[in-house]
């Protein structure tokens, strides 16, 4: 934390999908020229940037650096979003539960990403069939998470959870490519 006033920093959130984006084309496929690029390693850099400065940045006028990044968020190629220090607002507990499943792991997943405590999900290959990160208030609200909600999720068939003791890095500026 830098003495802000909330305990938060923005961060710009590149995301690669195969969910359809709502321009109906995959994040998967758009295609990113160098400006986008720089635009995005701009933003990663610093969220709150003005539109003007990223313009003066990239040689392109603050009109079409505002069209530019609202087709990035539009094809849901990356988020703008404020990422706070749980610890500081009140969230007690994180983990990364390990789930085997067994049936269809889009159900399992789609179940998961529907629940608010849930922050990031993931489809995987190796000794568990899905990942979800956790943040609850405390442990009795972690248990509940687990026992009244995950657990009993059709298809699901064993969970691991690992609590996080310490958060040591966090960063979301791994560029472009």
């Amino acid at each position: 934390m830098r003495g802000d006033r909330f305990p938060c920093t923005m961060a710009l959130v590149t995301t690669r999908t195969t969910r359809p984006a709502r321009s109906a084309r995959p994040a998967s496929e758009t295609r990113l020229d160098d400006v986008a690029k720089h635009i995005i390693e701009l933003l990663q850099e610093d969220g709150r940037q003005s539109y003007a400065a990223i313009a003066k940045a990239v040689g392109l006028s603050e009109a079409a650096v505002r069209q530019r990044v609202q087709r990035l968020l539009d094809a849901e190629v990356m988020q703008i979003v404020a990422v706070t220090d749980p610890l500081q607002v009140g969230f007690r507990r994180q983990a990364m539960i390990g789930i085997r499943a067994e049936g269809d792991l889009l159900t399992v997943g789609d179940a998961l990403t529907a629940m608010p405590e849930v922050d990031y999900v993931v489809t995987t290959a190796g000794s568990f069939d899905i990942l979800a990160e956790v943040v609850c208030e405390d442990d009795d609200h972690l248990l509940d998470l687990l026992t009244q909600r995950i657990r009993v999720l059709p298809g699901v068939t064993s969970t691991e959870t690992f609590v996080y003791l310490k958060l040591n890095k966090q960063h979301y500026n791994w560029g472009t490519r």
